[in-house]
């Protein structure tokens, strides 16, 4: 649940009332309506809104005007004293939602709040829209979303009115159930613990009905496809004995494995909520019932309709199993990314409490502590330096490769890692308000949102299954009609093949066959589909979206360019500046170093090292004193580098930050470090553009670096500067335009948007979060796959 604290703003209070600043808060509804049924042509129905911002007699009469111009809505009285809107309406509001969307576009605020539920026992599309009716129907509730991939149900509701117990009773009144934590137990972990029960029933009925149905199949089926195989198999087995055979098998797989799809297609069929079980319920026990008339009253039966479907009943509950077992491997999946992100956060902070530093528990640390942070060490929450210097890893959030410095006044962010120094920091903000919190709910919230495609879908469900009854109902009476002397046999017989034809056979065989074929050959090429569907929804792409540092750039600082003048020997040069800037901590350095390093190149004794923050570093190697540092370094030792303007203006532009290095006064060379664009980044944006695909660049970056990125990539759309939910804004401000996008990103900053698009693609060299939010994953990190 999401909570917030509401203040009301203060206002003149006057004749004219201006529209006010609504501020940023959860807001609350009350609400009251009819607890079950649909609504009748006729009755009517009211709610009460609780209005925030309200000020005086014109904000009155805006909101009922507002509210008066919604269909269906036929007296709305809104009372000032109370902050209170009592509204009246009729069978044609159907969504309440419509009403805060009014009072809303008035320029005022109508408080809700939010739960969400993890339900169990959903199957299909039709237990979406039975459980959402059901949550609808208890009194205060204002919409509902249930999304099955992830099993939850996204409650909004009216302050006070709703509690988690009356919104469990509607659940299982609807024949299903929700997961609840146990003492000792949170939400997250319940929630797990339920889908691995789940996965482990449907693992086991699927095994058992894998056994009973082979043998079933072969003996009824391969026959068939060998010339002559069936009467010979019928000339060394009586007929009858096969048959029986055939019954004691269908029979376990009915009853076993099957017994669940009976219990709840006849729970939903009673309830006059048919569903995808009560097809297969129908269908399996048409062809198995049928079948044990043709094995024990053939008599029954008209000439040349004495045909068994025993086979037919158990490979259909077989194949749904696995489908349903498929489904809940996935969905097992679903929150690991959320528990990912969760041990990002540190376990315990070093405060300050009563002039002495003590050890506590992350959830102890109050607004306004004096936290201090150890090399090495996980920063534990928000805050701003008070004292010290080091430099911090905040990819995380920014998706940077290099380090950021820190000193005082400079703002620090909970789960990124210090590197080398030791400061303190002031508590700015703890739990949920940090900024890691933020993403971990960004990435729930992006990954309960139901897609369109899949509310269509939910509507179409909730007409199938009866239509399918109705076909299979015509067909009955037309062939008891026409159908002679043997009118009802084949009426029968043509009833239940509706029936079977029309069990969603392509659920359990068809769609898993095909995705299994799909993501098999994908696996081969080095692409991991983490989520069937996205097969679908990748092919109707019309955006991709590229995150930039460690996506179409290596993600780390590398050493791109390096310049020597005469005399200086290359070589001997680079070891020089590279044994001088190992004594450093400037990630900078590092990039240096590594380069040097990564040949096996021995490194040298430095004397008189001395490091100018801001400046560069100097340090004496053999005979020699070496300068390397930023331009203005070189000024202040009055060295000129006007040779090097040109390469040094090139290099900037590029994104490169440029490094002099003087050799006892004299300039020696210049060299550049920067995050280059990897190996075959290019091609695939060319590709992606010949298909005809827009591409755009989302990147955390400053504008000139990504500008300088896009230009060598041919990419035109760059939106720069962009924090963690900035990316997941511009995927959905994309979405809004009407786009098809796929997102592709690689850290844990990318986490939200790689949820929000409707396919996100991890590279496979990224971080697990990122991976595991994602739809698809390029395990070999190249983005020509």
């Amino acid at each position: 649940m999401r909570h917030s604290t509401l203040e009301h703003p203060e206002h003149e209070m006057g004749a004219a009332c201006s529209i006010h600043d609504r501020g940023d808060f959860v807001s609350h509804t009350e609400v009251s309506k009819p607890e079950k049924g649909q609504k009748e042509p006729g009755e009517t129905f009211s709610t009460t809104l609780s209005i925030v911002g309200m000020t005086c007699a014109s904000c009155v009469n805006r909101i009922e005007s507002a509210l008066l111009r919604v269909p269906g809505v036929s007296t709305a009285v809104v009372n000032l004293a109370v902050e209170q809107a009592m509204v009246q309406y009729d069978g044609k509001l159907t969504n309440l939602v419509a009403l805060i969307d009014a009072v809303e576009q008035a320029g005022y605020q109508v408080r809700t709040e939010k739960n969400s539920l993890s339900i169990v026992g959903m199957t299909c599309a039709s237990c979406v829209g039975r459980v959402e009716r059901a949550l609808k129907s208890v009194p205060g509730v204002l919409n509902v979303s249930v999304n099955l991939a992830t099993t939850r149900a996204e409650v909004v509701s009216a302050t006070g009115k709703v509690t988690l117990a009356m919104l469990y009773t509607a659940v299982r009144e609807a024949g299903y159930d929700v997961v609840t934590p146990t003492d000792g137990q949170d939400q997250g972990n319940a929630e797990q613990k339920a889908r691995e029960a789940e996965r482990l029933t449907l693992r086991k009925r699927m095994m058992m009905a894998v056994a009973f149905t082979i043998p079933l199949f072969l003996l009824e089926m391969v026959p068939m496809l060998i010339p002559g195989g069936h009467h010979w198999l019928h000339q060394q087995i009586p007929s009858n004995v096969l048959m029986m055979v055939s019954f004691i098998l269908a029979t376990i797989v009915q009853v076993g494995p099957g017994g669940p799809f009976m219990k709840l297609g006849l729970r939903a069929a009673w309830h006059k909520n048919p569903d995808m079980n009560t097809l297969v319920m129908l269908g399996t026990s048409a062809a198995y019932g049928y079948s044990v008339v043709a094995t024990f009253f053939s008599s029954w039966l008209p000439d040349g309709t004495v045909q068994v479907y025993f086979e037919a009943g158990a490979v259909i509950i077989t194949m749904v199993l696995v489908g349903k077992y498929l489904e809940a491997l996935s969905k097992g999946r679903t929150s690991e990314a959320i528990r990912k992100l969760a041990r990002l956060q540190a376990k315990s902070a070093r405060v300050m409490r009563d002039g002495q530093e003590v050890e506590i528990s992350i959830d102890d640390v109050v607004v306004g502590d004096q936290v201090r942070v150890r090399p090495g060490e996980r920063i534990p929450v928000d805050g701003q330096v008070v004292e010290g210097h080091s430099f911090v890893d905040e990819s995380m959030v920014t998706g940077e490769p290099v380090p950021v410095e820190k000193k005082v006044g400079g703002e620090v962010v909970g789960g990124t890692v210090n590197q080398t120094g030791s400061f303190v920091f002031e508590a700015e903000r703890v739990g949920t308000g940090t900024v890691l919190a933020q993403i971990i709910k960004m990435v729930e919230d992006a990954q309960g949102t139901k897609p369109a495609i899949q509310s269509l879908a939910d509507r179409v469900v909730r007409f199938f299954v009866p239509t399918v009854l109705v076909i299979a109902s015509l067909t009955f009476v037309l062939w008891l009609t026409v159908g002679g002397d043997y009118s009802l046999p084949f009426a029968l017989v043509s009833a239940v093949s509706v029936l079977i034809i029309a069990c969603p056979c392509a659920i359990g065989l068809a769609t898993p066959t095909s995705v299994m074929v799909g993501i098999g050959k994908a696996a081969e090429l080095g692409v991991l589909f983490r989520k069937g569907d996205a097969l679908q929804r990748l092919q109707e792409a019309q955006v991709v979206a590229f995150d930039k540092t460690g996506t179409l750039t290596l993600g780390r600082p590398t050493l791109t360019d390096y310049t020597v003048l005469q005399p200086f020997d290359r070589d001997d040069l680079l070891i020089q500046i590279a044994s001088i800037e190992n004594a450093s901590e400037h990630p900078i350095a590092q990039a240096i170093v590594a380069d040097v390093t990564s040949r096996g190149q021995a490194l040298r004794n430095v004397t008189d090292f001395k490091a100018l923050p801001g400046y560069g570093v100097q340090g004496t190697v053999g005979d020699h004193t070496l300068q390397i540092g930023a331009d203005r370094f070189m000024g202040n030792l009055g060295i000129d580098i006007s040779v090097f303007e040109t390469e040094a203006v090139a290099l900037s532009h590029e994104g490169k930050t440029p490094i002099y290095v003087s050799v006892d006064g004299i300039l020696a060379g210049i060299l550049a470090v920067a995050d280059p664009i990897k190996d075959g980044s290019q091609q695939a944006i060319v590709a992606l553009k010949t298909m005809g695909k827009r591409v755009v660049m989302i990147t955390g970056d400053n504008q000139r670096t990504a500008k300088a990125i896009a230009q060598k990539l041919g990419i035109n759309e760059v939106l720069a500067e962009v924090l963690p939910g900035g990316k997941a804004d511009a995927v959905h401000n994309l979405q809004d335009q009407g786009h098809s996008v796929v997102f592709v990103g690689d850290g844990i900053n990318d986490a939200p948007a790689l949820a929000q698009a409707h396919v996100g693609v991890a590279i496979g060299t990224g971080t697990d979060v990122a991976i595991e939010s994602a739809d698809v994953v390029l395990m070999a990190g190249d983005l020509r796959g």
